[in-house]
């Protein structure tokens, strides 16, 4: 089975909001043995809008929109679906009720009272819905729908759900339980989805080792993805070609041992964290360039007082003496962007903070503070340990967000080097 997504609104078009149903809603189907054969993004556009639909329902058993089902003119998503599938739109007089309660329950909670009829104006509507359609009680106060062909039309069954992501993921629940949609779901068989990770190894190099097993790997779809220096290795494959994958596995782990970190999916983070925890280790940072990034990203995962202490942002020459500790005469030596700094505050973070890891960064982002010497994108890591300390010299490319996301993840590497192989 193969769904299809087409994702509405103008301002995901433009990159004005990024789009976090799309993935989100491919991942859940996934999961389902649903492959996603496309995911589309459509304006506010009825014309586009209807020309994408018609487009995915020619190879796909089933369609998910997201958005476009407010009260304001540019919300039209309902009543294109509509007219895609032949249906005529119908005032739902209990949807309304509804509806009705919830703006009620909402204006009475805020000082502001807006003007009754365009209430009511928005509210109509809201509860004007496909013929036929099964209603999916809405989390704030659209609500979504499962849409089927008129009786004689051909086509697929389209699951309108709103836009804003919280919204959509409470009411997916019922999406699934719609008749409708639980016939194609009945029809898939399951889909299997693994992951390789590595650091360090060229495309070119695993594009070598799949082609020397391509015989004998034929049942899986295999997939690479380099992103931040991490090299992925996404396989997906069907019951019947289940045994093929620890060919694809024994292949990968044989030729990049000194570069696979993750063979279930796990990311950097995660195996750093597990690292942490299996010593009883504690980390701190001290970040001038990334401002906090390494320590934000390490306090993502929950759980993860167990193994932070906390983190410095020392940006300015002041903050890395008076917070970290550097000696004024080491940035005056060497410079602020320097090994001797990033070791200097690495050391400093741990006796600031008390843990066994210390991590310290210093670097020039951009777009201005380079030199000849040291150019935009020079950045120095230091990670130290009871054992010693492991620096990294960087020289990356790209703008100030790129280098900044670059180093993290170079930092994050460098943590898991240190506990892993000392």
């Amino acid at each position: 089975m193969r769904a299809g997504i087409v994702v509405t609104g103008t301002e995901v078009l433009t990159g004005r909001v990024s789009d976090r149903n799309g993935p989100w809603i491919a991942d859940r189907l996934l999961g389902l043995g649903v492959d996603v054969g496309r995911v589309v993004v459509v304006g506010d556009r009825p014309a586009d809008l209807l020309a994408a639909l018609g487009q995915l329902a020619d190879d796909h058993d089933l369609l998910v929109t997201t958005g476009g089902l407010g009260p304001t003119a540019d919300d039209l998503t309902a009543a294109v679906v509509a007219e895609h599938q032949g249906r005529a739109m119908v005032l739902d007089e209990a949807l309304r009720s509804r509806i009705t309660a919830i703006v009620d329950g909402v204006v009475a909670q805020r000082r502001h009272r807006p003007d009754p009829a365009a209430l009511a104006a928005g509210t109509h509507k809201q509860a004007m819905v496909p013929d036929g359609a099964v209603v999916l009680a809405p989390v704030g106060t659209a609500p979504g729908l499962v849409v089927t062909p008129a009786p004689g039309r051909d086509g697929v069954p389209i699951v309108v759900l709103p836009g804003p992501p919280g919204e959509l993921r409470g009411m997916w629940p019922d999406a699934l339980a719609a008749a409708p949609v639980r016939a194609v779901l009945e029809r898939a068989s399951p889909l299997t989805q693994r992951t390789i990770r590595m650091w360090g190894s060229w495309e070119a190099e695993l594009a070598v080792t799949l082609e020397r097993i391509a015989d004998r790997i034929e049942g899986l779809e295999v997939t690479t993805c380099l992103r931040d220096g991490e090299l992925e290795v996404v396989t997906r494959y069907r019951p019947e070609s289940a045994d093929q994958y620890p060919t694809l596995q024994a292949a990968i782990e044989t030729d990049f041992a000194a570069t696979v970190f993750s063979v279930d999916g796990g990311s950097v983070d995660e195996v750093v964290a597990g690292a942490l925890i299996d010593r009883g280790w504690r980390i701190a940072t001290a970040e001038s360039c990334t401002g906090g990034l390494l320590a934000g990203r390490l306090t993502a995962r929950p759980g993860s007082s167990a193994y932070v202490a906390g983190g410095l942002v020392v940006y300015a020459n002041e903050a890395k003496t008076t917070l970290a500790g550097v000696p004024a005469e080491l940035i005056t030596t060497h410079g602020a962007v320097s090994r001797e700094v990033a070791e200097a505050l690495a050391a400093g973070a741990r006796a600031a903070l008390g843990t066994e890891l210390g991590v310290g960064i210093t670097g020039i982002a951009g777009p201005d503070g380079g030199t000849r010497d040291k150019p935009v994108g020079t950045v120095h890591v230091a990670v130290s340990s009871p054992t010693g300390c492991r620096h990294r010299e960087l020289h990356l490319p790209g703008d100030r967000d790129a280098v900044r996301q670059r180093t993290v993840v170079v930092a994050l590497h460098e943590v898991r080097l240190l506990l892993t192989r000392s």
